[in-house]
């Protein structure tokens, strides 16, 4: 009896835990997702219906807006690919995404496991109002631009398989081997989200000489007659090969019971319209048009789907036949006129902008209308502007407005700042020049976010204890602090007496290398034995900025080959005693025969120091706040690549050797030397009756330096002051402007 006993314990044991296992891989099945079913069983919950969206609930198909926001693969210290985000932390960002009002998140490619077990069970928490999800289809971008030639039969397979991945994966039916330097997620999907999932979007922003060397080579290609998805007449090659790989995401996915809206991606570069005032030809070289394919047989739809952003390309600002149309505040708007005639383009289809935004930086790469840049603005002036651009979506008629981006990305490079830092240590420092990585809502600062608030209170700082007395006997200065962490050095200094910008000016000359200015205007009669490769000085509003001496002046040495006007020879000598404004590229001079006509080098200077305060927690806060005196207290945040630092993390320098090829040479410092003096009334103080104290030994400042760190970042994950703006606009969106009977 006994032993048949434990037979029958051991054989409920083994149910217990197969029932188990098998409740907990079918349990997202489990749910009731709310779908329509075909007759063939295939299950339907969003499907396309004239130039709307529409979602099954409550018995019956009802408009839907997609009030989305897109989701990076990685936080600060990581590169995509790399096992970063933990499920509980994506549970956490859902929580907020849907609480700041959005329905939708998307991702560009396969996101590591996690992403999908987290949606699931949280949708779990909330079957009432699940978060969808779209699903982006990384497409082979480096070899379709290498190759030219998108029907290459290796890159042809290789992004079928990429689909077909995607979709079992999405489906919880794969094991992907994980590629960390490619940027490519790996490991075991066992977790279903097909149920919550919204619609496909498939491929990448297309390169346009790409598409116009695959037209060329591939112009006898027949149209592409699919299961479920066809070419029309009038396509190209390259809309065919398109048509093919999007039925090729149907094909699979029907395989899994359900069907899903189809998109491929796109943008302005490569949208149907011309734009007869864009400069530069390759911006208007060719179209992919969204109409040359169309669905057949398939239930759930096809949409179009672009990014769009009001300051690329240059005809938002140069074409005059964009700016027909006026905004809310009477303004010609050539976002707004754009949005209106892309939606005209795509005659009984939903158009979706899956790609909106401004980054909030101090870092600028291209300059738009209305004061639309990219980059340049502070978390309140980001929101004002992604606020703006979602009202217009909404207004104009589209079925979607997908903002870019949810969380900031540290790893992310820009034009105009990736040949001043090194590729394989961005993931590890902030560079608030790099305007691409701080399109989030949800900030990622570094680490002493919340230690230091610049202020003009010196309590923080007493709190401190990784901060460094510097023995640096000054005029006007009773003491000197200072500290670092992965976005800025900060100094904190008591003066002998309270500070009034009007009359005088605060002055930190920094030195980091051998070589510099050892004299000039700004020194005020002073002669050092090191020079200073950058100054820092501080005054009222409107003249408190960082410069840069001439002959170590990175924005001029890499560009004046390339536009920008005749460098004097007088500053490219040592020592020239001359110190220029601390300036970024916007745009590359453009001449015929690569533009249509004429334009002259752009630039702005980024060197500008804001007075304000860094604490989000009072109503006058300014994320881009620099400095702060109150009284006898000064507080000063010095971005590292204002300074020169290429990798802080590593002590890394660009040092004065010429670029060679648009590349320049890094090199290892101890760290950095600061000789600070108050100017008053146009005179150093301490120096009216002291002819010595003009001679001034840098060498002998002491040297304030700090540890590198490896792979190991601290930073502070808050939203910023636009997560809130956004949160209250989004509310008020409650489906689309219009609807079809």
């Amino acid at each position: 009896m006994g032993k048949w006993l434990k037979l029958l314990v051991r054989l409920g044991l083994v149910l217990v835990i197969v029932a188990g296992a098998f409740y907990y891989w079918l349990r997202p099945l489990l749910v009731r997702i709310e779908s329509t079913t075909l007759a063939d069983g295939i299950h339907v919950k969003f499907k396309t219906q004239g130039m709307n969206v529409e979602e099954y609930t409550n018995d019956a198909w009802q408009p839907y807006f997609a009030k989305g926001i897109n989701m990076g693969a990685t936080i600060p210290g990581h590169y995509p690919g790399e096992l970063a985000i933990s499920e509980d932390e994506y549970e956490r960002w859902f929580g907020m995404i849907q609480d700041m009002g959005a329905n939708v998140i998307r991702v560009y490619t396969i996101m590591m496991p996690e992403f999908y077990e987290a949606l699931s069970k949280y949708n779990m928490k909330h079957q009432k109002d699940p978060l969808f999800f779209l699903q982006g289809v990384w497409s082979p971008e480096e070899q379709l631009i290498e190759g030219q030639d998108a029907f290459d039969p290796k890159i042809k397979e290789k992004f079928e398989q990429e689909i077909k991945d995607a979709v079992a994966a999405v489906y919880g039916k794969t094991t992907l081997t994980p590629e960390p330097h490619s940027g490519k997620a790996g490991g075991a999907y066992k977790y279903n989200a097909g149920p919550y999932l919204m619609g496909w979007i498939v491929g990448t922003e297309w390169d346009p000489k790409m598409v116009k060397g695959t037209n060329e080579l591939h112009a006898d290609t027949p149209d592409y007659a699919g299961k479920y998805f066809s070419s029309t007449p009038g396509a190209n090659a390259f809309e065919k090969w398109l048509a093919l790989m999007v039925d090729t995401a149907a094909q699979t996915e029907i395989q899994y019971g359900w069907q899903h809206p189809m998109a491929f991606a796109n943008w302005v570069t490569t949208d149907p319209i011309a734009h007869p005032g864009e400069p530069l030809v390759e911006e208007d070289m060719v179209s992919v048009d969204p109409t040359h394919i169309e669905a057949v047989n398939w239930e759930a739809g096809y949409f179009a789907s672009y990014h769009v952003y009001p300051y690329y390309p240059d005809f938002f600002a140069f074409d005059k036949s964009f700016q027909e149309m006026t905004n809310s505040k009477g303004e010609p708007d050539s976002y707004y006129t754009y949005l209106n005639k892309l939606k005209a383009a795509h005659s009984n289809m939903p158009v979706m902008v899956t790609e909106y935004g401004v980054p909030a930086s101090l870092g600028v790469a291209h300059l738009g209308t209305l004061g639309r840049n990219q980059g340049g603005h502070s978390e309140k002036g980001q929101g004002e502007i992604d606020v703006e651009l979602l009202g217009q979506i909404h207004d104009s008629g589209y079925a979607g407005a997908i903002l870019f981006t949810w969380q900031d990305e540290w790893f992310k490079k820009t034009w105009n700042t990736q040949r001043y830092d090194e590729a394989d240590r961005r993931a590890y420092w902030y560079n608030t020049l790099t305007n691409e990585s701080f399109f989030g809502v949800l900030g990622m600062f570094p680490g002493k976010d919340e230690a230091i608030h610049i202020d003009g209170d010196a309590a923080d700082w007493d709190k401190l204890k990784d901060k460094t007395k510097l023995d640096i006997q000054a005029s006007g200065f009773e003491e000197i602090w200072a500290t670092h962490d992965e976005g800025y050095l900060y100094l904190e200094a008591k003066l002998s007496e309270p500070f009034d910008p009007s009359t005088e000016s605060i002055n930190f000359g920094v030195d980091t290398l051998p070589g510099g200015n050892r004299h000039g205007p700004e020194l005020h009669g002073m002669v050092l034995d090191e020079g200073l490769e950058t100054l820092i000085q501080l005054s009222d509003d409107t003249r408190s900025r960082m410069t840069i001496a001439s002959n170590y002046d990175i924005h001029a040495r890499l560009y004046e080959r390339a536009g920008l006007p005749a460098v004097d020879p007088k500053e490219k000598l040592d020592d020239s005693g001359i110190f220029k404004p601390w300036k970024l590229a916007v745009n590359y001079l453009l001449e015929y025969p690569d533009s249509r006509v004429n334009h002259p080098f752009g630039d702005v200077e980024v060197g500008i120091l804001e007075r304000g305060y860094s604490d989000p927690a009072r109503p006058d806060y300014n994320s881009k706040t620099m400095w702060q005196v109150q009284g006898q207290v000064l507080e000063i945040r010095i971005p590292w690549m204002l300074l020169g630092f290429s990798d802080p993390s590593s002590l890394s320098v660009i040092n004065y050797t010429q670029p060679n090829k648009n590349k320049f040479e890094m090199t290892h410092v101890k760290g950095v030397r600061l000789v600070p003096w108050i100017v008053k009334q146009n005179q150093i103080v301490g120096q009216e009756n002291s002819a010595t104290a003009k001679q001034v030994a840098v060498s002998a400042m002491p040297l304030y330096t700090w540890q590198g760190w490896e792979d190991k970042v601290n930073y502070v994950e808050r939203p910023k002051q636009s997560y809130y703006m956004l949160k209250e606009a989004l509310h008020k969106i409650n489906g689309p402007i219009t609807t079809n009977d």
